[in-house]
Order: structure tokens, then C-alpha cells, then sequence
């Protein structure tokens, strides 16, 4: 059984997953749309959260948060299900394939066979689509590959059912109910509004407060943790910005792209100029992750390379403070 369904390749995967659910069931809804009216962007320090043996550092909101809050604006309902059992959670999943139903999963990516091994670590907040199955193979459209893959029912069953942070638990999720018109003007207000609250939220681990947070941390590392430690902890910095799937920048492009959507719709040129604006934040935060990169892998000729990179994250932060108070304003 094969559902008739398209893929389109994104910059990541829960964002993709929305746009291709979307476009399959007949509205054109983009992946930096579906990543702006979902408040998909943040940046928040989780000293708690442990993943890969350093702290965990998240540049987007919480794995699922972007679709249910997507859903709620556009008014579109959505049906999740958790499971305890493999056996019953394959079911559920074949009954949907049975009904022509594509469906979202939210799956590990260590055992995603297809994966390149540089990019198959302990993660389990990856999200693909499952749009069919032929014998023992189910067909996979991965928003973030080029082109769709396949995956056996053992090898599938694994994914779904990762141990760890974040444990999927054979989650699975599919949009039941349309309006008969997605009302995207207010969802985009909503959507901006409720990523200006984060970013400029008063909480230290959060917005432009935790970037300063981590600024400070950096600066310590070294001494406080030793060389070692202190360069893994900085890889997990930049892994987190550049590398899941994210599409540079800490997602800043694609945020870049929602507004410049966004003030089409809108009619709204100073989000434009808030776009181009972006932009040239996201290119620091490239410049912030190339630096980096040399530290950890042991290639920086700067002198006090930890406190220069800390320094970048600082104006990183003065900017992105003034840009969001900016954006705030330019919606009211």
C-alpha cells in the first residue's frame, strides 16, 4: 500500500513534517511559515537535561510544541498517540496506511540506518513521515533527505521506541479536521508576539538572557572543568546550532525567511527590513560556530580563544534584544 504523497526536502524535520502534512492534504503552507506561526524559534540552556554527557542547549521550542501551537493558530485539529506496546503501536500505524493517512513519527536518530554515522547520535526528537509500506518495508519521507527512503518493520520499531531523553514511545501524529480556510494573518501575529515573549523573557536559561548565560559559563569552562570537558561542552553548543537539522544559523534563517513571508501577507514592509536584519544575526551566529569549532577541534590561533567566542555570544545577545523589541513593535 502506497499513499499518494509528495515529498518536499526541508531544513528540519518537525518543520517539514507540517509543510509536507499540509501540502498533502491541499494547503501550501511553507516550512518557514509552519516554523514562525509555531513560535519554533528560542534559545534556552538546560543545565538538567543531559545529552551526549553535556548539558542540553535548544535553539527551537520543544519537540512538538511547533506543530501543536501551528495547529491551534491555523485552527486545524490534531490526533497524538503514545504507546506502551511495539506490537500495538504498528497497528495503529497500519490501520492509518490502510486508510490513505500519512502520518507523522517522532523517532531516534542513532538507529536511523539511512542516516550519514557522522549524524546518528542519541537524539530522539527527529521527526519523519511514514507515507506507506510494501511487504515487511514501510515507505519514509524524512523531511530533512532528498529524497524518500524506506525502513524494515524491526528497523522502524527501533527508531520509535529509543530509550533516553526525550523517548518517543512510538509517538505518532496526523491532522484530522481542516476549517475550510487557514486564518494565517492572525496565526502570524500570534506566532511573532508569542517568539518576542520568549526571546525577551526575564528567566536567566531563556532568550537573550540565556545567551548572555552561556557567555558567562564559556568563559569558565576552562578552568572550571578542565580543556576537555570544557571543548565537549562547546560542541555541544555549536552541534546543537548547525548540526540538527536546523538549517544554519540556530534556525535563524529560517525565522529570517518566515518574516519575509510573513510581510507579504501582512502588508507589512518592516518585517522586510526585520528579515534582512535576521539574516545578517544568523551569518554572526555562523561566524560564533566557526570559531567555536576551531577551539574543540583544537585548531584556534587566537589567544584567549574561550573568552573571544564568549565575546561574540555577547553581542549576539545585544542584538537579538534590540531586533526582537524591534519586531514586537512592528506588529502592534
Amino acid at each position: 500500500m502506497e499513499i499518494n504523497f509528495t515529498h518536499h526536502q526541508t531544513a528540519h524535520c518537525e518543520n517539514g513534517v507540517i509543510s509536507n502534512l499540509m501540502k498533502h492534504h491541499g494547503f501550501q503552507i511553507s516550512e518557514p511559515l509552519a516554523f514562525g506561526i509555531g513560535s519554533g524559534l528560542l534559545y534556552c540552556y538546560i543545565p538538567f537535561l543531559k545529552v551526549n554527557h553535556a548539558p542540553a542547549l535548544t535553539y527551537r521550542a520543544m519537540p512538538g510544541f511547533i506543530f501543536k501551537r501551528f495547529a491551534k493558530r491555523v485552527g486545524i485539529e490534531i490526533k497524538r498517540e503514545k504507546f506502551k506496546n511495539p506490537q500495538v503501536a504498528k497497528e495503529r500505524l497500519d490501520t492509518n496506511l490502510e486508510n490513505n493517512n500519512p502520518v507523522g513519527l517522532q523517532v531516534g536518530v542513532y538507529n536511523l540506518v539511512y542516516f550519514p554515522d557522522e549524524y546518528r547520535f542519541h537524539f530522539n526528537a527527529h521527526n519523519l513521515i511514514v507515507y506507506g509500506k510494501e511487504q515487511d518495508r514501510y515507505l519514509i519521507s524524512d523531511p530533512v533527505m532528498e529524497t524518500v527512503t524506506t525502513l524494515t518493520e524491526k528497523e522502524l520499531e527501533k527508531v520509535r521506541f529509543a530509550k533516553g531523553p526525550f523517548a518517543p514511545k512510538g509517538h505518532m501524529y496526523y491532522p484530522i479536521s481542516f476549517p475550510e480556510k487557514l486564518d494565517i494573518e492572525k496565526a502570524i501575529i500570534k506566532g511573532i508576539k508569542h517568539t518576542c515573549r520568549d526571546m525577551l523573557a526575564p528567566m536567566p536559561v531563556l532568550g537573550v538572557k540565556g545567551i548572555r548565560h552561556v557567555a558567562k559559563l564559556i568563559r569558565k569552562w576552562p578552568k572550571k572543568k578542565g580543556v576537555k570537558v570544557a571543548n565537549h561542552y562547546l560542541g555541544q553548543v555549536v552541534r546543537m546550532q548547525e548540526e540538527i537539522g536546523t538549517g544554519g544559523g540556530g534556525f535563524r534563517y529560517i525565522f529570517a525567511a518566515f518574516l519575509q513571508e510573513a510581510s507579504g501577507i501582512l502588508n507589512n514592509p518592516k518585517l522586510a527590513d526585520l528579515s534582512k536584519e535576521m539574516t545578517d544575526i544568523g551569518d554572526l551566529w555562523r561566524d560564533f560556530a566557526l570559531d567555536a569549532s576551531r577551539i574543540y577541534k583544537n585548531r584556534s590561533a587566537k589567544e584567549d580563544a574561550y573568552n573571544n567566542v564568549a565575546s561574540q555570544l555577547e553581542t549576539l545577545a545585544e542584538k537579538e534584544e534590540a531586533f526582537f523589541k524591534k519586531l514586537k513593535k512592528a506588529i502592534k
